[in-house]
């Protein structure tokens, strides 16, 4: 059931917005993986983000990705909160919950060879500004060190439908696909590098537009 609600949910709403209302072009497609486990990792400045990741996989991988999303924001509310499991699949993570182990769910999908998007910054920042990665992308990678993590900069959807928009304006969207990070001891190194791959892509995103 759920399978078949993503499937119509991605064919007739998140399809006709992405590639016929804004239109995409896609570099380097060939390097998001097929099958999991797998860490895509994305940067955060639209309500369309998710949306846009999920069409750049076909229907047969689509039932096994997964993104990951704050449960206090999503399920605070029943509809969205059904919405977002139901259709769009979200691992939900308890921000300040005093668990042993918040990311265990993702642990658990990443173990069932899922495949696992997460915005590293956190929340949706500035339009077209690249923020903070945060810690719990490396705490993850920490936990499952031969997990690929798979830099994903996706250009103009901060334009088309950024905070505070609610209805998408059509701009041309570039997404470009970076190859694999894997696991490093160093915390701030990690996340250096991985800020450093997202600012690299930025600025192909740049030179090409400009």
């Amino acid at each position: 059931m759920n399978r078949m609600l993503r499937w119509i949910f991605t064919l007739c709403i998140a399809y006709p917005v992405v590639w016929i209302w804004l239109g995409v072009a896609v570099a380097n497609r060939k390097k998001l993986p097929k099958t999991g486990s797998a860490i895509i990792v994305a940067n955060h400045n639209s309500h369309l983000d998710v949306l846009t990741l999920f069409t750049l996989f076909p229907l047969s991988t689509l039932v096994n990705v997964q993104p990951v999303a704050a449960a206090d924001y999503f399920l605070k509310n029943k509809a969205v909160g059904w919405f977002a499991l139901k259709v769009i699949g979200i691992i939900p993570v308890y921000r300040g919950a005093h668990q042993a182990n918040p990311l265990q769910a993702c642990v658990d999908a990443l173990a069932e060879k899922k495949i696992v998007i997460i915005f590293p910054e956190g929340t949706r920042g500035e339009p077209g500004k690249l923020s903070e990665i945060k810690s719990g992308l490396w705490h993850l990678s920490q936990q499952c060190p031969d997990v690929p993590i798979i830099p994903v900069y996706m250009h103009g959807l901060d334009r088309s439908m950024g905070k505070g928009q609610k209805i998408p304006v059509p701009f041309f969207i570039d997404i470009y696909i970076d190859d694999p990070l894997r696991y490093q001891d160093n915390k701030a190194e990690f996340k250096s590098a991985l800020l450093n791959r997202f600012v690299e892509l930025q600025q192909q995103a740049i030179r090409k537009s400009s």
